[in-house]
């Protein structure tokens, strides 16, 4: 049995098209994961993915989690509310490209519906340009949650990609 999934790619190339989503509650903060600690990628990857069909990683042992997150251009933010995790997001920048991709993104299912989405996005952008990117991308599909799509547009993102997948 087959099940068509409908992929799409979106682009932002200037911080001033960015569409900012204000923090919705205080005690909010993000905090970059340094030193790497692949357990913390490997949970939300887990708990958000689960909902979303996200499977690529599932076979990866710990010794392939923490050589990609040793890799220099890979970076993962966390949100958190006081000391609960909230949410996160890798990005993966590219040094000659100046290029950086939001690979992975998501809240935790209880913080879903919080208005915390956009506001943890706008900020993956903004840090995205920060470090020197010209041009922040992302994909989504229409396995991921039902306003991931309507997120990144609302933020300033342009689909510049769309694809039909037969699964």
């Amino acid at each position: 049995m087959s099940a068509q999934v409908e992929r799409s790619y979106l682009e932002i190339s200037s911080i001033n098209e960015l569409l900012v989503k204000n923090k919705p509650f205080s005690d909010l903060y993000l905090e970059k994961v340094n030193p790497p600690d692949f357990q913390l990628n490997k949970f939300f990857y887990k708990e958000i993915g689960k909902k979303h069909s996200w499977t690529d990683r599932l076979v990866w042992d710990d010794k392939k989690w923490i050589d990609y997150l040793e890799n220099s251009g890979v970076n993962t933010y966390i949100l958190k509310h006081n000391k609960d995790f909230i949410g996160y997001f890798e990005q993966i920048f590219d040094k000659d490209k100046l290029d950086c991709e939001i690979a992975y993104f998501g809240i935790l299912e209880e913080y879903i519906g919080k208005k915390l989405g956009g506001y943890l996005l706008s900020e993956a952008i903004k840090i995205s340009f920060n470090i020197g990117s010209k041009r922040i991308w992302v994909h989504t599909c229409s396995l991921d949650h039902k306003n991931a799509l309507q997120n990144y547009l609302s933020r300033g993102m342009k689909v510049f990609k769309s694809e039909t997948l037969n699964l």
